[in-house]
């Protein structure tokens, strides 16, 4: 049987979010691979929009991708719905295609309508996904405080660097 890494693919995750109009911006492994980083990821990580309209969307594709609590006892009960999501903040799910965290207020990151107005739009295929910037995920990594986010911000700095050099005529 295949695990939980093996079965990690972002594309149908974000693929699935982006067609329901699910209001929300990459961040964490995801985010800093597509600006460059080095550092390979085992989930994907969003944060979301708190609105009532955006968690009916989200718990419908929640649904529709076969979403489990990951790392729950399996006799902790849980109801898939708006109002759970909505009395939670942080979800951590393992989905068809791999594993799949939702995070109301990500440690470091500010305000959503910030994190989402500063974000970055990518194409992927035939759809656009909000990408939080790499000041945002910087400071996102460093607020866990862990040696591997450390190491992380470090290279998301490098990065941001790069990026921002002026280009040789």
């Amino acid at each position: 049987m295949p695990s939980e890494a093996d079965r990690f693919d972002p594309v149908p995750l974000l693929a699935a979010l982006s067609r329901a109009s699910v209001d929300f911006v990459v961040i964490g492994g995801v985010a800093g691979g597509s600006y460059g980083s080095a550092f390979s990821t085992g989930d994907l990580d969003v944060a979301y929009a708190r609105d009532p309209d955006n968690l009916e969307r989200l718990v419908r594709v929640l649904e529709k991708l076969g979403a489990t609590l990951r790392g729950a006892p399996a006799d902790v009960p849980f109801i898939l719905d708006p109002k759970s999501i909505a009395n939670g903040a942080n979800f951590t799910f393992l989905t068809r295609h791999g594993s799949l965290d939702i995070l109301a207020e990500p440690a470091g990151a500010p305000a959503y309508s910030e994190l989402r107005s500063s974000a970055t739009v990518a194409r992927i295929r035939d759809f656009e996904v909000r990408i939080a910037s790499l000041d945002h995920l910087i400071a996102m990594k460093e607020a866990t405080g862990r040696p591997k986010d450390k190491l992380m911000a470090t290279e998301y700095r490098v990065l941001s660097d790069v990026l921002r050099a002026p280009k040789p005529d």
